[in-house]
């Protein structure tokens, strides 16, 4: 008895092996591993301000004056003129969001008004809440000339008393002021794409 049943436990190891090595055949999955890699060209970024890429320049009015109106190489009331801000980012492409700042204000003529699209400004502050836009990276000219007109008016009020009082403000700065400057700050932002 004990060899038929050495022979029923090799006969029973030999299917078991048999099925598990026929069963692993059947219930096997493919399994393929391939590499590659990824590459992405980065879009260029040109941002320029008058020629330049820095972003903070001085303007000083008087390189900025109609020469008409200078009073012995001064500003001073009835003299006026104008200066442009170019925002390029020809060779860009991406958009560019862009804003225009003045920082470091000094010595601001009470009366001196800045005048931009037809509109007059009383403070530098207010003009620059309106000088922001949009190139988009499609555009072909990529390219903003902000003009920027300022002014010192002879006489500045709509009625005599008006005109008195700011000529004692006009006449006081005279006396106070000596040299108004102003930074003009750019910041370029790419646009979010869409």
């Amino acid at each position: 008895m004990n060899k038929k049943r050495n022979i029923l436990i090799i006969v029973l190891i030999l299917l078991a092996m048999m099925i598990s090595f026929l069963g692993g055949k059947t219930f096997s999955k493919y399994l393929s591993e391939i590499q590659g890699s990824g590459t992405a060209e980065i879009a260029n970024w040109v941002f320029k301000v008058n020629g330049k890429e820095d972003a903070v320049q001085s303007v000083n009015l008087l390189s900025t004056y109609h020469n008409e109106t200078l009073i012995n190489n001064k500003v001073a009331p009835g003299t006026k003129g104008s200066f442009n801000i170019v925002i390029d980012a020809t060779g860009s492409e991406v958009g560019v969001d862009y804003e225009v700042k003045f920082l470091n204000e000094t010595q601001k003529p009470q009366n001196l008004v800045f005048k931009h699209n037809n509109q007059e400004y009383a403070t530098i502050q207010e003009l620059e809440e309106n000088l922001s836009g949009t190139i988009n990276a499609n555009e072909e000219n990529k390219t903003r000339t902000i003009t920027i007109n300022w002014e010192w008016q002879y006489e500045t009020g709509d009625n005599e008393n008006e005109i008195a009082q700011n000529d004692k403000i006009d006449t006081q700065n005279a006396k106070d002021l000596e040299n108004y400057t102003f930074d003009i700050h750019v910041i370029g932002t790419q646009v979010m794409p869409k």
